[in-house]
């Protein structure tokens, strides 16, 4: 049986930390049911997500942002369900993130991928661990680095995602491997999945840990950090001082 998980945040369903409380306790839930073997995740047409709210990134909030976010992101690397991001419109930052995580993706053509958070002084934890195993290193660092933004067709060529479409017709490709899905064993496709991963998973919740920790003790006490973020609040370019 097939589950839906729809991002709706309108206008970009930007991830606030109530909707990371949302859906983590909908993963918690999900992850009961026995009934269930796949799960879709997706957003609309003008975007799967657009990112983390900036507004957490202050430092009052960033403690709690991170924690919520990075639990949805374990629950679904550690769910024994099949997890599929359907990727339309921006998908940037955390939505990125999030999207990568999943066991497949399937993505629009003209779909906007992008890791922007070096713009903003700081970094992408969850990509900087697992974008080097899902795309390889020099590529993960291209866009980490840089935070250039590709279409759906470059994340495709580069291993970021399965399979692009044209918009109109992504629902349908996406539909295709559903029906492949629901006629197989939940219990087989469970027990691969967590074969599939067993090395990587050593690796991501070490690495993830790392990560934060160094987001958290280190990045975010910077003045870069704050210029920012506040650079981006106040919609002005940003003065880097390299502190």
């Amino acid at each position: 049986m097939l589950a839906r998980v729809w991002l709706s945040n309108p206008p970009l369903n930007i991830l606030d930390i109530p909707m990371m409380r949302e859906l983590h306790q909908a993963f918690a839930e999900l992850e009961l049911r026995s009934d269930i073997s796949v799960v879709l995740i997706q957003g609309d047409a003008r975007a799967f997500s657009a990112g983390v709210d900036i507004k957490a990134h202050v430092p009052e909030h960033i403690h709690e942002m991170l924690n919520s976010f990075h639990a949805v992101i374990r629950a679904i690397v550690a769910s024994r369900k099949i997890t599929i991001a359907a990727v339309q419109g921006a998908c940037l930052g955390g939505g990125a993130e999030l999207a990568a995580v999943c066991d497949m993706v399937y993505t629009a053509r003209d779909a906007t991928w992008g890791f922007p958070e070096i713009k903003l002084g700081c970094y992408p934890p969850v990509a900087a661990v697992a974008l080097p195993a899902l795309i390889g290193q020099k590529r993960a660092a291209e866009l980490i680095l840089t935070g250039r933004q590709i279409s759906g067709d470059e994340a495709v060529a580069i291993g970021l995602a399965n399979r692009s479409a044209r918009a109109e017709e992504l629902e349908a490709v996406v539909q295709e491997t559903l029906n492949q899905l629901q006629q197989l064993s939940p219990a087989a496709l469970a027990h691969a999945k967590k074969s599939i991963y067993a090395w990587d998973a050593i690796h991501f919740d070490k690495g993830l840990a790392r990560a934060e920790r160094i987001y958290l003790e280190e990045v975010i006490h910077t003045e870069d950090a704050r210029e920012g973020i506040m650079a981006f609040l106040e919609t002005r370019p940003p003065k880097w001082t390299g502190k």
